[in-house]
């Protein structure tokens, strides 16, 4: 078995332990895990560690991330995103291009965002989106994040797709439904890819069909 690890170019659709299972499969190999979960909605740059790198887990955390992704306005759903349910509808009537780049200054440097119920984060052992299925609310602590850089990729309301640079433990949909209160509307991601992890980039992430052992690469930092 081969140590090191793998950057893939995660499909939507999959959540990230399917990600991990088809690596297994195709590999032959049952010692891999993945270092930072992507939403089933998201796409994008996912690294797999594999054999004794599987330990390396938390040397992936302290990595800054890059997302492209787009904030429909009009609808807030449950999971923040566009696959959830619908639990509020707001107009979003005169919102320029200037108070979008406004209130996402913002949101630059250090703040507090509380994580949405939908993640994986744990409360006495069971993953937060798994209570939230089952339409369950637990408080949740507010947690330090960096945002490096927030700015306007393209406007087309009700869409506004943007970029962001962040520090580890930042929810681009809470970032997202936040942004959306501050304009005056409400709204959830319609689209996430997550385009790096520190120094490994969209660009040289491997597609899941085309998973070889010789894509393989030696963690280096």
């Amino acid at each position: 078995m081969k140590d090191g690890i793998l950057i893939v170019n995660k499909p939507t659709g999959m959540t990230s332990h399917d990600v991990v299972d088809f690596a297994r499969r195709k590999l032959g190999m049952k010692k891999i895990g993945h270092a930072g979960t992507l939403d089933p909605l998201a796409t994008g740059v996912l690294v797999l560690l594999l054999g004794k790198c599987t330990r390396l887990f938390d040397r992936f955390l302290s990595f800054e991330k890059e997302y492209a992704a787009t904030l429909t306005l009009g609808a807030k759903t449950d999971s923040g995103d566009i696959q959830g349910t619908v639990i509020e509808r707001k107009g979003f009537e005169n919102i320029s291009e200037e108070k979008i780049k406004e209130v996402f200054s913002s949101y630059l440097g250090e703040s507090m965002q509380v994580p949405p119920m939908y993640s994986a984060l744990k409360h006495k052992g069971r993953r937060l989106y798994a209570l939230a299925r089952k339409g369950k609310q637990v408080e949740r602590q507010p947690r330090k994040v960096i945002i490096k850089d927030l700015r306007l990729l393209r406007l087309a309301l009700p869409d506004i797709q943007f970029f962001l640079k962040c520090s580890k433990g930042t929810y681009v949909r809470q970032l997202a439904e936040d942004v959306a209160e501050n304009l005056g509307s409400v709204g959830c991601v319609s689209q996430i890819e997550r385009q790096g992890i520190g120094p490994y980039r969209i660009e040289h992430a491997v597609p899941l069909l085309q998973l070889e052992e010789n894509k393989i690469q030696p963690f280096r930092v």
